[in-house]
Order: C-alpha cells, then sequence, then structure tokens
C-alpha cells in the first residue's frame, strides 16, 4: 500500500487495511518445490522466509505488491529498511504490472538491521534470469516492487521488512 506520503512505498510499522496484501510467487510456477511466505512479526515487520530447493529446475521465491502506477520521475533511489540473514537477495521494479520483465539489482544482507539505497539508474532489466538488452530502468514510473532470493542453492532464508522509501 502506498502511504499518502509519495516517498514512502510501504511501511509495515503504519497501520494498513491489507497489511499482507504482497503476493508470494514462488519457482512452483515452473514445477520447482521452493516454499516461502510472508508474515507480520510480533514487532510489526514484514518476515519473508521459506526454503529454497533446486529440484526440478527451481530455486527461486519472491514475494511482491502491485500497486496503481505512480509517477516518481522526482527521486532517484529506493532505501529498504531490512534486517536479512546474510544472504544475498534481489529488489525487482516493474514500470507498469503487466510489463513482463522486471528491472533488477541485488544486495547482500549483513545479519544486522540496515538501510540499503538502491538507485534507479543502476536496475537493470532481466526476464527470467536473462540480462535484457535494454536500457536501464528510467525511474519514471512504478507499479510493482518484489523482494526475490535465487542463489542456485537449497537453503533456508529470512528477511525482515520494516519499511521502503523512495529519495
Amino acid at each position: 500500500m502506498i502511504s499518502q506520503d509519495n516517498s514512502i512505498l510501504y511501511d509495515f510499522q503504519s497501520p494498513q487495511p491489507n497489511a499482507l496484501g504482497w503476493y508470494v510467487l514462488n519457482d512452483g510456477v515452473m514445477g520447482g518445490l521452493s516454499k516461502s511466505k510472508l508474515v507480520l512479526t510480533d514487532e510489526g515487520n514484514g518476515l519473508f522466509t521459506g526454503a529454497l530447493s533446486t529440484e526440478n529446475n527451481g530455486g527461486f521465491a519472491s514475494v511482491k505488491q502491485s500497486f496503481l502506477q505512480k509517477e516518481v520521475s522526482q527521486f532517484d533511489r529506493i532505501h529498504l529498511r531490512v534486517k536479512g540473514d546474510g544472504k544475498s537477495y534481489q529488489f525487482r521494479i516493474k514500470s507498469y504490472e503487466a510489463q513482463q520483465y522486471s528491472y533488477v539489482q541485488k544486495f547482500k544482507t549483513s545479519g544486522e538491521w540496515q538501510t540499503i539505497t538502491l538507485y534507479f539508474d543502476q536496475f537493470y532489466p532481466s526476464y527470467r534470469g536473462t540480462i535484457l538488452d535494454r536500457p536501464n530502468y528510467d525511474g519514471k514510473l512504478m507499479a510493482e516492487i518484489t523482494f526475490l532470493i535465487g542463489n542456485k542453492r537449497d537453503e533456508s532464508f529470512a528477511l525482515e521488512i520494516e519499511r521502503l522509501w523512495l529519495a
């Protein structure tokens, strides 16, 4: 849910209707066996957890939030307030909900609370793991955001999310 403050993309700490309006999408869409979920913690944060399986050509789990298309050209970056498990994740953006490909940027977690800054012009276009010969994200429109993990190994994971905002 996008707040009235245009810079806040999502804040699990603020009371919101349908706070878990995030949609889980795992490799099961391609026959994989990975499992994940997003739940609210006692502290009011989102907790994206699960287990990746590389069986049946699997190996990824994601959680996404779609919203009414938002004009974001007054910003040039997104901040993620997260606490990970030391693993690498991807943050993905789509300009249009029906867009086939995503703009992707990877980030590594430290095991502690972090504020991670991702600049729009560093998001590269990708479709099913293949980098496309297209320009990087232009930072004009946004309609979907996604957290994804897919490190090509069987592993459990946990990413706690407090909030996401634009600057």
